[in-house]
C-alpha cells in the first residue's frame, strides 16, 4: 500500500518532533532523519518532500552539523525552517552572517511576495523567531518572500521547488504557522492525507507477515510503550508463533513487574 512520505531532516532544533506531529496531524506519514543520513537513505523512503528543521549551530560554524547539501538536489520540494533556510543560503551561493539584533519570542513578519507557501495567508503574520544570524545575501535565483524589520524571513526559488522561512511555523505561537505547513504538504507537495492510525496498523502488519514469513519472532518486552506496541502488533501479524521474553530492565515500578 503506497503511503505519502514527508522526510524531516533534524538539525538539532528542540521542535523536529513537533514538525512530524504537524505533518501526521494532517493524516500525512512523516519520519525524522539526523541531518547526515545518506542520500539512499533518504531517497529509499521515496519522500514526496522534505524539510529541513531549525537547530542551535550557526552554518559557517567548523562544528556545524555535516550534512550533504546533496539533499537540496533529490528532485521534490524543499522547505526549509530556521536554520534550515541558513543551510539552503549557505550551501547555494547565498551568504549567511551575525543578525546585529537576535530576535527570540513573537515578531511580525510581512509577506512581501505572494508564493505556494503563502497561499491563502495574511500580509501580516504572527510567529515565532528563534534565531541571531541572518541571511545577508540570497542564492541566485531566490527571490525575498517574507521580513520582520530586522531580517530576512521567507525567500523562495519556485522554480527550483524550495522554501524557505527564517521563523518556526510549527508552534502554536506562529498563528498561521499550521496553514502554511499544510500549503507545503498537501498543496505543494500533493500528498495524500490518508495516513491514519487504522492505515498504520494495516501496513505495518502487512510488512511484518513479509518479513517473518512462516517463521517464529522473540520480542524482549518490558512492558514500556515501544515493547509493548511492538507486542501487540507482532501478534496480530502471526499469532502464538510470537515468543514474548520478560525483560526487567531495572527501572520498573514497584510491583510493575508482576502486571506486565
Amino acid at each position: 500500500m503506497d503511503t505519502s512520505t514527508i522526510v524531516i531532516l533534524d538539525f538539532g532544533s528542540q521542535y523536529t518532533q513537533l514538525i512530524a506531529r504537524r505533518i501526521r496531524e494532517f493524516n500525512v506519514f512523516s519520519v525524522v532523519l539526523p541531518c547526515t543520513a545518506k542520500l539512499e537513505e533518504i531517497q529509499a523512503l521515496k519522500p514526496l518532500g522534505v524539510i529541513l528543521s531549525g537547530g542551535p549551530c550557526s552554518v559557517y560554524d567548523a562544528d556545524a552539523p555535516a550534512a550533504d547539501p546533496k539533499m537540496l538536489e533529490l528532485g521534490v520540494p524543499v522547505l526549509g525552517i530556521c536554520y534550515g533556510l541558513q543551510f539552503m543560503v549557505h550551501n547555494l551561493g547565498g551568504k549567511v552572517t551575525p543578525g546585529e539584533k537576535h530576535e527570540y519570542g513573537h515578531a511580525e513578519v510581512s509577506v512581501t511576495a505572494k508564493t505556494e507557501l503563502f497561499a491563502g495567508l495574511p500580509e501580516t503574520l504572527q510567529v515565532w523567531m528563534s534565531h541571531g544570524d541572518k541571511a545577508a545575501q540570497l542564492p541566485p535565483g531566490f527571490v525575498l518572500t517574507a521580513e520582520t524589520g530586522n531580517a530576512v524571513a521567507g525567500i523562495a526559488n519556485e522554480a527550483r521547488r524550495m522554501w524557505a522561512v527564517q521563523f518556526h511555523p510549527e508552534v502554536v505561537h506562529s498563528k498561521q504557522g499550521t496553514a502554511l505547513l499544510k500549503n507545503f504538504v498537501l498543496g505543494i507537495c500533493k500528498a495524500k492525507a490518508d495516513w491514519t492510525p487504522e492505515h498504520f496498523i494495516q501496513t505495518t502488519v502487512e510488512k511484518i507477515r513479509a518479513q517473518v514469513g512462516d517463521g517464529h519472532a522473540i520480542c524482549g518486552l518490558s512492558g514500556g510503550v515501544d515493547s509493548s506496541v511492538a507486542a501487540v502488533l507482532v501478534a496480530k501479524a502471526i499469532g502464538d508463533r510470537l515468543t514474548c521474553i520478560f525483560v526487567n530492565n531495572g527501572v520498573l515500578r514497584k510491583d510493575e513487574f508482576t502486571q506486565v
